[in-house]
């Protein structure tokens, strides 16, 4: 590593104090940052000494030969001006590099990273919020099933959008700037979901909430990267990728800890009501507030200022890092040497891969192949993460319905019900004279059966159905057996009085619902952490590709297991299993993508790919969902051989470990 050091000081030497000034006194010039000096004052550790740039002394030669010496400097030759920019691009980056390494990793890497981290933190927290609440708040709106179906994508469909957004404009304005302007959308908005009525308010306040946070990860992980040094980049982003974990074991405990308790709640008459689950919504804007917060006290990308001509600003964030680190390690009396950075001419394109390679092809090489590789691992991912629960619930139905009592052909008369009916199927009865008050059905059918008689008084239902049943002179008062419970039924002299409004909250099952969709997804989040620790560990040792493709390939093996999960503890360990292996292949992507693209457009490429994947994501839900208690081979098939396409593809990309930051 010293010795790597070593060549690139050597590769920028004049960039330097020492150098630079040795330059100076032999042409007996000096800057203006020294006027009013003699030799002999002494200059102050952190005194401010000016930034020349490098080719400021040929810019003022070259300002004395007039126009004409300009109007040439324009029509140079295409091929001659091409060279120069590339070979000022290798400069630039190796002397960003060589001065990362003299400011070192330290207290500021570290202070960027827990802030940086709650805005990632703040991404993982969104993609779990609607799935939590959804059984709370379909009762609540009363929503359809393509009114829940549209809330579930509606999030996936925002987030696209503000990682198109965003990502491009973090390349314009800054990463800083753009990513306290994206959370802090989403942090009104979901602010407000906590609060709205309607499911449209609803509906839109999310969508922009998602678009809000679709910044995060394309703006996160490129802040971050332009303040590690090569041999730190891989590992600490690394790293970073674990607070995405820690937003998901951060929904799922405050789901648990807050959904359940229905105390939490409030109503102002018939037309607002403030559940305990508009308290979990309200409760997950923190980590964005928190971010918002915390980024007000870091500085901007040096490197975007750098790639932008705003040289004083990016070379006083570079002393400020070196400062900081420095006085964190005891060593408060090393002085930043760095005096001048490289110049880099702008060049409209997206990537620049070569001037002889055409445009279609350079969108092949670093579009195309990273765009595949997510589509293979994020279909298969997100398929098998929503695949798991709802065969879960599959199971759990399967057990449920296993135990359901018959009754055929009975005959009851004169009795009162006011205790729950629950799971149970009645044919053929014969009621007379019967009393249901103040109860709750839950999974009752009655078929074929006759009500004569009888009274329905403060009934609350669900999963409740009457089918071919007769009812004569009966009253229903205060119930909510609308007229879909009643499939072909006859109602003879029957009378329906102050039927319960909108749509009825139903807790009594709501721990059993908690368990399975709250505490599964705490575990299976929470069975990313070893897999996080190893590649973290491992990434600049074996490389980004051998990371990639190791671990599409271990995961395309644990999928053949699947076949073995016939039981809920089964399900929720390969859960664990296929999350903690899968996680290693979505580090080294990030990484990969972060090195694989020039400065300038890092963060627009970034988004572009992100913004893609969530179309992914949302075909990967719909493909598995559909195949939920018909049959496990198809999606273990699918997603076996996605996994198995993306580790193939992941031997096409170019390694970018040992690299300079493009």
């Amino acid at each position: 590593m010293e010795e790597n050091y070593q060549n690139r000081t050597a590769f920028i030497k004049g960039y330097y104090r020492g150098d630079s000034q040795a330059a100076n006194d032999d042409e007996g010039g000096h800057s203006d940052s020294t006027e009013g000096h003699d030799e002999d004052d002494e200059i102050y550790e952190g005194e401010y000494q000016g930034i020349p740039r490098a080719e400021s002394g040929k810019d003022s030669l070259a300002g004395g030969q007039g126009s004409m010496g300009a109007g040439a400097q324009q029509f140079r030759d295409i091929g001659v001006s091409e060279a120069e920019r590339r070979k000022d691009q290798e400069e630039l980056a190796q002397q960003y590099e060589t001065i990362l390494q003299e400011c070192g990793h330290g207290k500021f890497q570290w202070c960027l990273y827990f802030v940086l981290g709650l805005a990632l933190m703040a991404d993982g927290v969104e993609i779990f919020v609607v799935g939590f609440v959804l059984p709370s708040a379909e009762k609540d709106m009363c929503l359809s099933e393509p009114n829940k179906s549209m809330l579930g994508l509606i999030v996936y469909f925002g987030m696209m959008v503000g990682a198109f957004l965003w990502g491009a404009l973090a390349d314009r304005i800054g990463r800083r700037q753009s990513l306290l302007i994206s959370l802090s959308i989403n942090s009104v908005f979901s602010f407000f979901s906590s609060f709205v009525q309607g499911y449209s308010t609803f509906l839109f306040c999310r969508l922009l909430s998602g678009v809000g946070i679709g910044g995060s990860i394309p703006i996160v992980f490129s802040y971050y990267s332009e303040f590690l040094s090569q041999e730190k980049r891989g590992e600490h982003l690394s790293w970073l990728c674990m607070f995405w974990m820690i937003g998901g074991i951060y929904a799922s405990a405050m789901a648990w800890a807050i959904i359940p308790h229905y105390g939490w709640s409030f109503q102002m008459g018939s037309a607002y009501q403030f559940h305990s689950w508009r308290v979990f919504v309200l409760v997950c804007a923190f980590p964005s507030v928190a971010a918002i917060a915390a980024l007000n006290a870091v500085p901007e990308s040096p490197r975007f200022y750098l790639e932008n001509g705003k040289h004083d600003e990016g070379w006083m964030i570079l002393k400020q890092v070196h400062d900081t680190n420095m006085r964190a390690k005891g060593y408060p009396e090393r002085v930043f040497s760095v005096t001048s950075i490289k110049t880099v001419k702008p060049v409209d394109e997206l990537v620049d891969t070569g001037t002889d390679t055409p445009v279609w092809q350079r969108y092949r090489l670093k579009i195309m192949k990273p765009l595949l590789i997510c589509y293979s691992c994020i279909c298969s991912y997100y398929g098998l993460t929503v695949w798991f629960p709802d065969m879960i619930k599959y199971i759990q139905k399967q057990e449920y319905e296993s135990k359901t009592k018959t009754f055929t052909k009975e005959r009851v008369e004169h009795v009162t019900f006011n205790f729950t009916l629950e799971n149970q199927v009645h044919r053929e009865g014969y009621y007379f004279n019967d009393k249901f008050l103040n109860l709750k059905m839950k999974s009752m059918v009655f078929e074929d059966s006759v009500f004569e008689e009888c009274y329905f008084e403060d009934i609350t239902s669900t999963h409740t159905f009457f089918r071919n049943c007769t009812f004569v002179a009966s009253l229903f008062y205060n119930t909510d057996l609308f007229k879909y419970r009643f499939v072909n039924c006859k109602l003879v002299n029957s009378t329906f009085l102050h039927n319960k409004e909108g749509c009825i909250l139903d807790f009594s099952d709501d721990f059993n619902n908690a368990y399975m969709i709250y505490f599964v997804n705490f575990l299976g989040t929470l069975a990313v952490l070893p897999g996080n620790i190893v590649s973290a560990l491992l990434m600049d040792k074996i490389g980004r590709l051998r990371m990639l493709a190791g671990s599409s390939v271990i995961s395309c093996i644990s999928c053949f297991f699947l076949m073995f999960g016939n039981s809920e503890s089964g399900m929720i360990a390969l859960l664990c299993l296929f999350g903690g292996i899968s996680i290693a292949s979505w580090n080294a992507l990030d990484v990969i993508t972060v090195e694989l693209y020039p400065s300038d457009k890092r963060t627009t490429a970034f988004g572009f790919l992100n913004a893609l994947c969530k179309v992914a994501a949302v075909l990967g839900i719909s493909i598995f969902q559909s195949f939920v208690g018909i049959t496990k081979a198809v999606p273990i098939l699918f997603a076996a051989g996605a996994l198995a396409a993306g580790s193939f593809l992941a031997t096409k990309l170019p390694e970018t470990r040992g690299q300079v930051l493009q």
